[in-house]
């Protein structure tokens, strides 16, 4: 079964600055928007998987954004852990840059652990 991409803008390019992350909404989600040293755009849940921590609010070292509260690490593409203590990945969302907008694909269903 096909499923369609449904991209939404999220943002213009300049308003998140090389190796910075920040904190978006859209369509109900809070998302960490993540803009790399090399001015790749990149998007997680904003929730960290081990205790709820703002990832947005964290840092962006590399491809990976550090959750304030307890130092775990995400990659800001592919939202895999890269350091502990969390062992759950966040959703990423696909990203495009069109018309000096970032865009972000919600077709994508947040993972959700039962």
């Amino acid at each position: 079964m096909a499923t369609s991409t449904r991209f939404v803008p999220v943002a213009k390019v300049g308003d998140v600055a090389p190796g910075e992350v920040v904190v978006i909404e859209a369509e109900g989600r809070s998302l960490a928007l993540g803009r790399t040293e090399d001015g790749r755009f990149g998007v997680i849940d904003n929730v960290c998987t081990h205790d709820g921590g703002t990832l947005g609010e964290g840092e962006l070292e590399g491809d990976c954004v550090e959750c304030p509260r307890h130092g775990g690490r995400f990659d800001i593409f592919t939202g895999a852990v890269c350091a502990l203590p969390p062992v759950i990945p966040v959703t990423a969302y696909p990203v495009r840059v069109a018309d000096g907008r970032v865009e972000v694909d919600l077709s994508v269903e947040p993972v959700t652990e039962e």
